[in-house]
């Protein structure tokens, strides 16, 4: 029996009549990695797995392509390329690349799934952890996006996967997710470090997806925050999208989902606390914005936290230093750890003295 995301995902992508796509939204669904309003499949300029986001813009600019470019991540030509292709509109209507924006101005741009033919596989070194003939755990480098998205199409770790050497067709990996996210199970943020785990198989992909639901997964994170930290704590608080920055999420009753974190202080250096977070729960942004929430942001995170600090950072630091999980096919218990990367462990040791 089908159930009913993947119907809904039948639904919702006009009427596909290839399983796989269907099964790719009912997982991100049960994963609560869509946040792409309802109308995105609708929408005139939008298509299948097209991602539609909307803004109010809170600083003015010169040039829409400029702006676009900033918001989105992207480059100054795929902005305009967007724009002239009637992806952008603002306050509803087309526009030129040239068009200024103003303070207040509402933004709406849909940013089209990345094709296979963009999706060129690369030698990229990799941190391979472990591997077998079902899976594999990378170590994630700072500043290596997991998957390809419009404006974003070369240098991620899909890229980097698809390019090694001697992998078969689809580098060797899972197909559940599709040509964009092939073997991609779950993900950190670009500039969050550590470990992922890879699915090469179907069968292992389908097992691993059922331990990240059944959050049975054993995910530890280290990160250094602001302020001093003494005790144990918990974090449960929903998150959803923020209304007013649709780039950042936040914590909000509002369109949101439960979210867990736990957080363990490991040393106390000075003005600043090394701790431990562990996830029940694996919702975008969780341990930045549950940690910024309670008045403890992480060092290097401009988006939630402190915008200049006394580092010159190219990122959060925010460390995926621990997974277990049981093999999807032999059923053993598997526990990997990776060291802090050097930036992390640089700003450790001059705060230690």
């Amino acid at each position: 029996m089908i159930n009913n995301n993947i119907g809904e995902g039948i639904e919702k992508l006009g009427g596909v009549r290839e399983l796989g796509k269907a099964c790719e939204y009912a997982e991100a669904c049960e994963l609560g990695e869509v946040s792409v309003p309802d109308d995105a499949y609708l929408a005139g300029e939008a298509r299948e797995g097209s991602d539609v986001r909307e803004i109010k813009a809170s600083i003015a600019a010169r040039r829409a392509d400029d702006f676009i470019s900033e918001s989105f991540n992207m480059t100054r030509s795929a902005a305009a390329r967007l724009i002239k292709l009637g992806n952008v509109l603002v306050n509803g209507k087309g526009i030129k690349p040239s068009k200024a924006i103003e303070v207040g101005d509402s933004i709406k741009i849909t940013l089209p799934p990345a094709r296979l033919a963009d999706i060129v596989p690369q030698d990229i070194p990799l941190d391979i952890v472990y591997e077998d003939n079902d899976l594999l755990v990378v170590n994630k480098p700072r500043g290596m996006v997991v998957h390809p998205s419009f404006g974003n199409e070369s240098g991620t770790l899909v890229n980097a996967l698809l390019g090694r050497r001697d992998c078969g067709d689809n580098g060797g990996l899972s197909t559940i997710n599709g040509v964009v996210r092939p073997g991609i199970v779950h993900r950190i943020d670009k500039d969050t470090t550590g470990l992922l785990l890879v699915a090469k198989t179907d069968e292992a992909h389908v097992g691993l997806s059922r331990q990240i639901k059944a959050h049975s997964l054993t995910r530890g994170y280290k990160a250094l925050v602001h302020g001093g930290i003494s005790e144990p704590g918990v974090v449960n608080e929903p998150i959803g999208r923020s209304r007013t920055d649709r780039q950042k999420m936040c914590v909000t009753q509002v369109n949101s989902r439960e979210a867990i974190t736990h957080y363990n202080p490991i040393e106390k250096l000075g003005n600043y606390t090394l701790v431990e977070c562990r996830l029940e729960t694996g919702r975008t942004h969780q341990i930045r914005v549950h940690l910024s929430y309670i008045s403890h942001p992480i060092v290097g995170d401009k988006t939630y936290g402190v915008r200049k600090e006394k580092w010159n950072l190219a990122g959060q630091l925010l460390h995926a230093y621990l997974l277990g999980f049981i093999h999807p096919i032999t059923s053993e218990y598997m526990e990997f750890k990776a060291d802090v990367p050097e930036d992390f462990a640089k700003v450790l040791k001059g705060l230690r003295g």
